[in-house]
């Protein structure tokens, strides 16, 4: 795998085929695929937006994923001219925090909001009253429930994110792969309500199930969140003493694992993970981690801007936009 260009090569790029894409039919329901390393450039131009106010909601500052999330909006910001908004919860498990921001962002007569959402469906019925008072709603990273949404009534609410599934398939199947004996597994989940936790569980359990060398004995929940990993790791160890492979379905619950194992003096227990944070490809090349996956959180917020600006000028867009997710192991970062 080629090393990843900086971010700002990256953006540029992707900025000139964002905005110069053809339109999608409104019967075209097949997912747009974007490589964040395409070198595909259309010709286009930004259109200056210098009196639209855009908020970017995200579920919180404390993890360093969606730190890299606002730095591809503020990308956006500064070639589009806008006036970025950016809002946040406490926590990631700060789902009121976020619907009391909806509720003050209506207030505030903002244009659009990009939402990365804590909750799949709980934030629907207020996404619905900011989109019944002319907001713009874009979706990104963790997908809104369809079936709620369709029956709120919040409609037309393109989404951006990747294929979560596929995405933590790969991560646990570079663990899978490397199991040649009779193994234990286990799970750390995001928050259970979210649709991308779903979607990453399912797709650790896909990778595990094609080896049937892989018992999968526990499947637990640490709500995204470093110190409850660490936590529920010392738990499901003290339960499944002998257990052999773990996969975290985000970077944060991996290193509270890891401080766990660290502690305990455990270096026998394999683990992967989600999201590409600097310090998990730290851990990789320390041997603690075995892999992790590149979501694009950057390009996610980055195009989320965009569209937002397409969809005010009445553009139409596509219903979803798939983002390629790239494996991050040892090899990958230039090791052995």
């Amino acid at each position: 795998m080629k090393t990843r260009a900086s971010l700002t090569l990256i953006l540029l790029m992707v900025s000139f085929w964002i905005l110069s894409c053809s339109q999608s039919s409104k019967t075209d329901t097949a997912p747009l695929i974007l490589k964040a390393d395409s070198s595909t450039v259309a010709g286009g131009s930004s259109t200056k937006a210098a009196d639209t106010t855009i908020a970017l909601v995200m579920k919180t500052l404390t993890n360093p994923f969606f730190v890299e999330m606002e730095k591809g909006a503020r990308q956006a910001e500064a070639e589009l001219g806008i006036n970025l908004l950016v809002k946040t919860g406490a926590q990631e498990t700060s789902i009121e925090q976020q619907i009391a921001i909806i509720k003050s962002l209506i207030e505030e007569r903002v244009d659009a909001i990009v939402i990365a959402p804590a909750d799949s469906r709980e934030l629907i019925p207020v996404l619905k009253q900011a989109q019944e008072a002319g907001i713009v709603i874009i979706n990104i990273d963790n997908q809104l429930d369809p079936e709620v949404a369709h029956n709120v009534g919040l409609v037309e609410v393109p989404y951006i994110s990747v294929d979560n599934e596929k995405g933590a398939y790969l991560s646990a199947k570079h663990l899978a792969d490397q199991v040649t004996s009779p193994t234990k597994a286990a799970i750390l989940e995001g928050i259970r309500s979210a649709k991308n936790a779903e979607d990453r569980k399912n797709g650790a359990l896909r990778a595990f199930a094609e080896n049937s060398n892989i018992e999968v004995v526990a499947r637990e929940t640490a709500n995204w969140k470093i110190d409850e990993a660490h936590q529920v790791t010392a738990a499901l160890l003290k339960q499944q003493p002998d257990l052999g492979i773990l996969f975290c379905a985000n970077d944060m619950m991996a290193l509270g694992a890891i401080r766990y194992l660290e502690e305990t003096g455990r270096t026998d227990i394999l683990v992967a993970a989600y999201d590409a944070l600097a310090e998990a490809k730290e851990a990789i090349r320390a041997g603690k981690l075995e892999a992790t996956i590149d979501q694009e959180a950057a390009l996610q917020a980055y195009t989320g801007v965009n569209y937002a600006i397409r969809a005010l000028a009445g553009e139409q867009l596509p219903p979803e936009t798939i983002i390629e997710v790239k494996l991050v192991t040892l090899k990958t970062l230039g090791g052995a």
